[in-house]
């Protein structure tokens, strides 16, 4: 419930500062008092945009500060969701600075309009003009029927099984669709595959084959540097090996001379070892060298096909022409393997498609049970309202379309007149006979929701006398289980207030203020007075404010 609203600089208010109760509050004032500047104030706090124009001083900034009780909400899940403090009195607050910045707190927490505004929505029900206009919509309508029919697990799993059923169309979609284009590029893949294989693609394969080349090219000349190594070593007159032979006997003659003469020994005996298996290394490697001009044009080829290929894709080195030809392989297999994919999906998208029929069937089964009961107790209270011969055409209509509230298609009409056709709300009803509707209606949610704190705006305009006393009487009725605000100009329905408050202008200065003050009761008494015989009040008018009150 609203417990207390505060508001600075605001249209024609300096500062108001207002408390109050559980129950049935009017709210009365003359045409131009300021009621609808209240209602402005609130629908800030509760996350509406605001202006500049919002300001008094348009030096100062605007602060609208409104405090709920919200123990009974179930609100918990809510500020844990957006990482909000929890409190049971929770504190709702709304700053326009002059600059135009404006800025929303919940609890001291800065938040999001769209926070807040999420948050209003449970917190306070402004029945205006425009909210009447939502009777006429079948959205609105569903959720009346639902409200009944104790459909909200029921809606709530729905829901959850209709975002993955769409989820799974957009990705059949999306498979299909890429399909198409793959099957398009499917060849030219497959052929840039098959010409990246036949490279026979491996990591370090470019260098191995540039060395070969190097080889293979260069064979004359490696030839005559083998031979001219391999003469220099074993020459029998001036061959390092022949040199080292002599060498090696010396240094076998010194050896028995000493331990050191003996390691020298054995480093001459090392080197000649080493010098004499050189030589026979050259003599080998001249021996297999020889000139091969098909081989050379073998790696020749491949390593022309790597350059190509390097070329041809953009790229530097074989490791990439690699990745590359991994990402083709898997385009050519994704392609060659979507038809079962795609055959996958479509099996999955049945199954959920099944789910979601039995889910709305049931939700169809619940609702129409509930439609003549919803239809009886309409029907009743209009009767009550000064609409003996209202009477509705409620039907649903299994669709084939799965929308956000089942497959129903839902008719809602209505015939304000005995014998007459009936229509859609917003072709033949008129806007009495909405607002009275739409009173009806609440009246009846009340029973099944835990609705939050609700405020009507002038729902009256258009009736008086019994049906006025009877539209009061339903709101009373309605403030047993919720608190209710109603702002009226007719005194039956403010004579049934628990708490009643006054709007009203008061000029200080060159300036005029808007000021809003709770009657006592024989205030109360005086100000019903007023709104039944106007400003020249008569006995006859306290003697009737008086019994309405009583």
């Amino acid at each position: 419930m609203l417990a207390n609203l505060s508001i600075k600089n605001y249209a024609l208010i300096d500062k108001l500062n207002v408390a109050f109760e559980e129950g049935f509050t009017c709210i009365t004032g003359e045409t131009g008092a300021g009621k609808s500047i209240l209602l402005g104030g609130l629908s800030l706090v509760l996350g509406k945009r605001a202006d500049l124009s919002s300001l008094k001083n348009k030096d100062s900034k605007c602060i609208i500060e409104a405090e709920f009780q919200i123990k009974k909400y179930n609100l918990k899940p809510f500020f844990k969701e957006n990482d909000l403090d929890y409190e049971d009195l929770t504190i709702v607050r709304r700053e326009i600075q002059p600059s135009g910045k404006s800025r929303a707190f919940i609890n001291d927490s800065p938040v999001t309009l769209s926070i807040l505004s999420e948050l209003g929505d449970n917190l306070i029900d402004v029945h205006s003009q425009h909210q009447t206009l939502q009777l006429t919509e079948t959205d609105f309508q569903l959720r009346v029927i639902d409200a009944l029919a104790d459909t909200n697990d029921l809606l709530n799993e729905y829901q959850k099984q209709l975002k993955h059923y769409r989820k799974t169309q957009k990705e059949l979609e999306s498979l299909i669709d890429y399909q198409r284009e793959a099957i398009k590029e499917h060849d030219y893949n497959s052929f840039l595959l098959e010409e990246l294989k036949s490279a026979t693609l491996k990591e370090g394969v470019q260098e191995e084959l540039e060395a070969t080349f190097e080889e293979l090219n260069n064979v004359e000349n490696i030839l005559e540097l083998l031979s001219g190594g391999h003469q220099l070593l074993s020459d029998d007159q001036v061959g390092v090996v022949n040199l080292l032979t002599e060498l090696k006997q010396i240094a076998n003659k010194l050896s028995p001379y000493g331990s050191k003469y003996s390691d020298l020994n054995s480093r001459i005996q090392s080197l000649f070892i080493e010098a004499d298996d050189i030589a026979d290394e050259f003599q080998n490697l001249t021996e297999g060298t020889e000139a091969n001009p098909e081989a050379l044009e073998e790696v020749n080829s491949k390593l022309q096909q790597l350059y190509d290929l390097q070329k041809k894709h953009g790229v530097s080195d074989v490791v990439e022409l690699m990745k590359i030809r991994d990402e083709l392989a898997v385009k050519v297999d994704k392609t060659e393997n979507l038809e079962n994919e795609i055959k996958g999906k479509e099996k999955e998208l049945a199954a959920e498609k099944e789910t979601l029929t039995r889910s709305s069937n049931d939700l169809h089964l619940k609702r129409t049970k509930v439609i003549p009961e919803l239809k009886r107790q309409l029907e009743s209270s209009l009767s009550l309202l000064g609409m003996p011969s209202a009477s509705f055409n409620i039907s649903l209509k299994k669709g084939e379309e799965f929308k956000n509230t089942g497959t129903d298609d839902l008719s809602f009409l209505f015939s304000a007149n005995k014998g007459g056709s009936y229509g859609e709300l917003k072709k033949v009803a008129s806007g009495g006979e909405l607002s009275r509707i739409m009173l009806t209606i609440k009246a009846i949610l009340v029973k099944y929701e835990n609705l939050p704190t609700m405020m009507f705006d002038e729902i009256d305009t258009g009736v008086s006398g019994e049906i006025s006393n009877r539209m009061g009487e339903i709101m009373k009725e309605m403030s047993k289980s919720m608190q209710v605000f109603s702002i009226t100009h007719l005194p039956q329905v403010a004579s049934k207030g628990d708490q009643h408050y006054k709007v009203y202008k008061t000029e200080e200065g060159d300036g005029t203020q808007t000021q809003m003050k709770r009657l006592s009761s024989e205030e109360r008494v005086v100000e019903l007075a007023a709104m039944l015989g106007g400003n020249n009040i008569s006995d006859s008018a306290m003697a009737h404010a008086r019994q309405l009150l009583n």
